[in-house]
């Protein structure tokens, strides 16, 4: 139906007023806005808040009777539009239900600051501090050497994979960082979002330790360019006429001096006033660009005027410019041949006939220039690499030497050699930090004006600017500077100049200052922002230990976090070796970008309906690219750095897994869990599972108290114990009730489920049904648990401990419907008896036994059950007995071959044992048994009936009376018997009126001893598995299936066996003749198992099947009981039709 209305600063007029109840105007949506607008920020309902919490009631009832009466009801839950509208466009207030946010979680119940309108744009928010945080320590210090060890061509393909990685992970990191808000903690932020909270925190954690690492590296650059660069006569320990390994050491202690005073500088710096540290942001931004920019200048400056920076070669080996001032041996002078100082450091004196150096006599002295200029065509030398172990000469390609063969290397500290051994991955592992800092304007997203529009426009061309800078500079050094300076990578041979500072115009000084500053200002940063990402993992509280981290000053700085950062630091600078430091946080760098690639590719691949990215320029095979890059980076970097630094986000994944703090914020490894457990069930769907894959899928039934408390909590520990096997568990409780009007407790009861698994650690799902009956709800459980293919086979209950009193009579009737459905459904049943004695998950059998009694086939489930429960740690030092019962013309000693063979091809280790069950009288225990049972089942039936039902039972009676005047004839002694098969239309007619009398030669009498007594302890043959394949598996108290055949011919009854029947008592006279039979093959099992498993710690039986009809249901639950009397722990076992256990491979 079409409305027409119209917005107005009165409100909404037309035929919306006339649609809802009352005349009064409704507040104008300008007024809503205005009462709202005038707390935004906040989080909190203020008091004009028409909705929500409102403390107000006399606010509230403004809405009622007005023109929303409609949906006053949901006023608590639903906010009205209008309301909402102001908040929602500035994300200044939440609404009620995003509890998943960020500031909702950490700020509960505080009242925030009104936020101030961002005013930051795309060049000041992103594109400068990318620029600061990318161009650092490496280009000043490690970029001329890495081209002049890796060659022109090597280099660029270095710096082209590690640009390529980066513009990758930025296309990915717009598509997340457009993809809805992005708050405070910037890469952890996205990756925990978008790909949970046990990869954001393992990642985050590696993000951390990569910015403190870097912290660390560029305070060791900032200390190396301090000390062998602005005041080498600062050092602590002296250098001087050191050689070898003694000045590597003196040098490396300095570091660790000089870094560990710079580190605690800068820490009290930071703890002080972090407002400076981002003031003085820019200045040393500053400082790096007039740097760049004095390179440049110097490279077009080469063209013209090259500088001069002469290098001294002695042969071909480059000589360390210190302590002579030409480049010769000897000069001449007015009054002759003079030698040089170059003459006093190879030679004992000064004079020519001194003995020298053999390496210095035999070759001579070159000058070259160290700046050829870029038109000077040094480029083709430096095109291919030359790799240099440690220790070896730094060598002028191209010249002749004369060098005698096996002979020492003599004052080999006037050489220029190699400090450290080089190959092509280290140098990768060393250049790649200086192409990380791409996430500067992610972490700066709740400062920008509209940081969906900056962040990928800023990052991208920041990127593309520092590609190019670096990409220019492989060339540039390589066409200007010659191979030999390249390959020094401390300027010794340039007088102890930076090599880059050669290049720069106007003095090697701006370079020198600069490349300082800039690595104080890179240290700084580190410093501050690696504390405030370990605060906000900390305070998201999804790794436990770090939670101290959390608090800080009371301004909010992290104090504590700034503490375990400067120590991480302190680290780092031990090592004090930026070489060595270098690739540690390339690992940690590279695992953050490889998963903020995942999480785009993971997010786009499954279409989940929330990504909806703003930054469209992006593709799966893009991110997929740019994560199997990083991830071979890391092992081209340093194999064995990239396996600990994924043990370690590895331990912190699992670490989290277990014991951290559950998190649901919607993240795409749930929807991909989603997908691939719809992709799994689907293919579960193709078909049931071979006997080699079948495994219990359980279904634990389990009942509540009143205070929804678990009545049976060792159930779970039995279904922890059981699942070695693994598989699906599913642990369900049956409530009383109506839905509507209990499915709070239905919650509560779940919950208490929960922690109870938690406790037993038994891993599955729980479910609550309610319904207007238990018999009901634990039908429903029985039929609508699992999903497709991954259903339960399995249901596990215990046998009710009260059953004989009548105020409990339900719960044995909802056993032995249970146990009809579990058979129609073709589902195992396991029924726990004494389930208060089984052992809890902490006990420890140290011996004892687990006895199955093997009584009918059940497709191999009581074969299969005490294997799966000895992988436990509980029943692991018990052994496993199996006994089978055989009868009289049984060959016991065959059976007992025949059942080892057959364990040992099931390859189950297990002792065999046959028991001989031989025919006796049926003793007047057992009548007496079986008399006390009839008429407590009288009683049960007379309690619970309805007027209709108890005329019916008075018809029933007076009908078996009838009966036993019958019987009075003994030519027309007959045994009552239920039949399974009858129609169901006659199920519900007494027990005795529906059994046929038999003619006199089918007669059975009791006392026959010639004749074997039908008793379920027969074991079926194979041609009645073959008759009846439907339940050949199933045990049912029926005449028909006793001894897996039809009953036998009789024959002439002898006269001593009449008169035993005259003799007997007339009470007896009226029992059912089948219930006699029953209860004398219970008692008879009942006292062969506790001969002989009588201290077993556990007992499983075969379970027989209920009576179909439905009449002897309470006896039923007699004959259990009476079976499994005087036993500890007993397990009763239903097969589910199918065979479980398989002798082939």
């Amino acid at each position: 139906m079409s409305q027409r209305f119209t917005v107005t600063a009165g409100g909404f007029q037309g035929e919306v007023n006339q649609l809802f109840e009352g005349d009064e105007p409704t507040p104008s949506a300008s007024e809503t806005a205005g009462a709202e607008g005038s707390g935004q920020g906040d989080g909190q309902p203020k008091e004009s808040s028409p909705f929500i919490n409102s403390t107000d009631p006399e606010k509230n009832q403004q809405y009622d009777g007005k023109n929303m009466a409609l949906f006053e009801e949901e006023m608590d839950t639903s906010p009205m539009v209008s309301s909402l509208l102001s908040s929602l466009a500035n994300y200044s207030n939440l609404p009620q239900g995003s509890k998943e946010h960020e500031e909702a979680e950490n700020n509960e119940g505080s009242r925030k600051k009104p936020i101030k309108a961002p005013r930051m744009g795309t060049l000041m928010g992103v594109y400068l501090p990318c620029m600061q945080n990318i161009l650092g320590v490496i280009l000043f210090l490690r970029m001329t050497w890495m081209v002049g060890i890796g060659g022109v061509i090597e280099a660029f393909v270095i710096v082209l994979m590690c640009c390529s990685t980066t513009m990758l992970t930025a296309i990915s990191m717009s598509a997340i960082a457009t993809n809805g808000v992005v708050p405070a903690g910037g890469s952890y932020y996205m990756i925990s979002r978008s790909l949970g909270p046990e990869f954001g925190g393992a990642v985050g954690i590696c993000f951390y330790l990569g910015t403190t690492y870097a912290g660390a590296m560029y305070i060791l650059g900032c200390i190396e360019i301090l000390l062998v660069y602005l005041l080498p006569q600062a050092a602590i320990f002296k250098m001087e006429g050191l050689e070898g390994a003694e000045a590597e050491a003196a040098m490396l202690n300095n570091m660790r001096v000089y870094g560990t005073m710079v580190l605690s500088f800068m820490a009290i710096v930071v703890f002080v006033g972090v407002k400076y540290v981002n003031k003085l942001a820019l200045l040393f931004l500053a400082c790096v660009i007039c740097s760049i920019l004095a390179v440049y200048a110097g490279v077009i400056k080469t063209a013209f005027e090259p500088p001069v920076f002469p290098v001294c070669v002695l042969g071909n080996r480059t000589l360390v410019w210190k302590g002579f001032d030409e480049c010769a041996k000897v000069i001449e002078r007015e009054n002759g041949t003079v030698t040089t100082k170059l003459w006093r450091l190879f030679c004992d004196s000064e004079f020519l006939n001194a003995t020298c150096d053999s390496y210095f006599a035999n070759n001579n002295v070159t000058e070259i220039q160290g700046i050829p200029g870029v038109i000077s065509g040094i480029l083709f030398e430096n095109l291919f690499g030359n790799y240099m172990e440690k220790g070896s000469f730094i060598e002028k390609i191209g010249i002749s030497v004369v060098e005698e063969p096996d002979s020492i290397p003599t004052n080999t500290n006037r050489y220029v050699l190699a400090d450290i051994t080089s190959f092509f991955t280290m140098l990768v592992g060393i250049y790649f930090p200086s192409v990380t800092g791409i996430m500067a304007g992610s972490n700066r997203s709740g400062d920008l004006r509209d940081a969906q529009k900056s962040i990928p426009i800023g990052t991208i061309l920041a990127i593309t600017t520092t590609s190019i800078i670096y990409m220019s500079s492989v060339l540039l050094f390589g066409a200007c500077i010659e191979g030999t300076v390249l390959r020094d990578k401390f300027g010794e041979a340039v007088r102890g100049n930076l090599v880059i500072g050669t290049l720069a115009w106007p003095s090697p000084w701006v370079i020198v200052f600069g490349s300082f500053f800039s690595t104080c200002g890179a240290g700084l940063q580190s410093l501050t922002g690696a504390p405030r990402l370990l605060q906000a993992i900390a305070r998201d509280g999804v790794v436990p230990f770090l939670r101290v981290f959390g608090h800080g000053k009371a301004n909010g700085e992290p104090t504590w976090a700034l503490l375990l950062t400067a120590c991480i630091c302190e680290s780092g600078i031990l090592i004090a070796s930026l070489d060595l430091v270098a690739p540690i946080l390339s690992m940690f760098f590279l695992m953050c970008y490889m998963f903020v690639n995942l999480a785009c590719a993971v997010q786009t691949l499954l279409r989940t309906p929330n990504w909806r990215p703003r930054f469209k320029f992006y593709h799966w095979a893009l991110s997929f690219l740019g994560m199997s890059l990083c991830l071979s980076l890391m092992f081209i970097c340093s194999w064995y750095y990239a396996i600990i630094a994924m043990g370690i986000a590895s331990c912190i994944y699992k670490y989290i897994e277990f014991r951290g703090a559950e998190k649901e914020w919607g993240d795409g490894i749930r929807g991909l869990s989603l997908s691939a457990a719809r992709f799994a069930l689907m293919r579960l769907e193709e078909g049931p599972p071979h006997t080699k894959n079948w495994r219990p899928q359980i279904l634990v039934l389990v009942s509540m108290d009143t205070e929804l408390n678990v009545e049976q909590p060792r159930l779970l520990s039995l279904t922890s114990q059981l699942k070695a096997g693994k598989g699906l568990t599913i642990v369900g409780a049956a409530l009383e009730g109506t839905y509507l009007d209990n499915h709070h407790q239905g919650q509560q009861a779940e919950q208490s489920l929960r922690k109870l698994m938690e406790t037993e650690k038994v891993k599955g799902f729980s479910q609550v049904v309610i319904s207007s009956n238990m018999r009901d709800a634990t039908s429903h459980l029985v039929q609508a648990g699992g999903l497709g293919g991954l259903q339960h086979n399995t249901v596990l209950a215990s046998w009710p401990r009260n059953w004989k009193q009548a105020e409990d009579h339900q719960s044995w009737r909802n056993l032995i419907e249970l146990v009809r459905e579990t058979t129609a459904a073709s589902k195992a049943l396991l029924v726990t008896k004494n389930i208060s004695a089984f052992p809890s998950n902490g006990e420890r059998f140290t011996e004892g036994h687990i006895d199955v009694w093997w009584i009918v086939h059940d497709g191999g489930m009581l074969m299969l059950l005490p294997f799966l429960l000895r992988q436990h740690k509980v029943w692991r030092k018990c052994k496993m007995r199996i006994f089978t019962v055989a009868q009289m013309d049984d060959n016991s000693i065959q059976m007992k071959k025949d059942l080892t063979t057959f364990l040992y091809h099931l390859r189950i280790d297990a002792a065999v044992e046959v028991v001989e069950m031989h025919d006796s009288d049926i003793s007047a225990y057992t009548y007496e048994k079986t008399l006390m049972m009839e008429q407590r089942s009288q009683i049960l039936k007379q309690i619970n009936l309805t007027k209709t039902e108890r005329e019916r039972e008075i018809q029933s009676i007076t009908d078996s009376s009838r009966g036993s005047i019958r019987r009075k004839n003994p030519t027309a002694v007959t045994t009552q018997l239920s039949i399974t098969e009858e129609p169901a239309a006659k199920e519900e007619k007494p027990e005795e009126e529906s059994a046929p009398v038999f003619p006199p030669q089918q007669e059975q009498l009791i006392h026959d001893k010639g004749i074997n007594p039908p008793t379920p302890a027969t074991p079926q043959s194979p041609t009645a598995d073959a008759e009846t394949p439907g339940t050949a598996v199933q045990m049912t108290w029926t005449e028909a299936k006793c001894d897996g055949e039809q009953a036998k011919p009789i024959g002439v009854t002898s006269p001593e066996a009449i008169k035993d029947l005259f003799n007997m008592k007339p009470e007896w006279e009226n029992l059912n003749q089948f219930n006699v039979r029953r209860m004398h093959t219970a008692l008879r099992l009942n006292e062969v198992i506790v001969k002989k498993s009588q201290e077993a710690k556990l007992v499983l039986l075969n379970m027989p099947g209920p009576p179909k009809n439905r009449t002897g249901d309470e006896n039923y639950m007699e004959f259990l009981e009476v079976l499994t009397e005087g036993l500890n722990r007993v397990l009763l076992v239903r097969g589910g039709g199918r065979e479980v256990i398989t002798i082939y491979s």
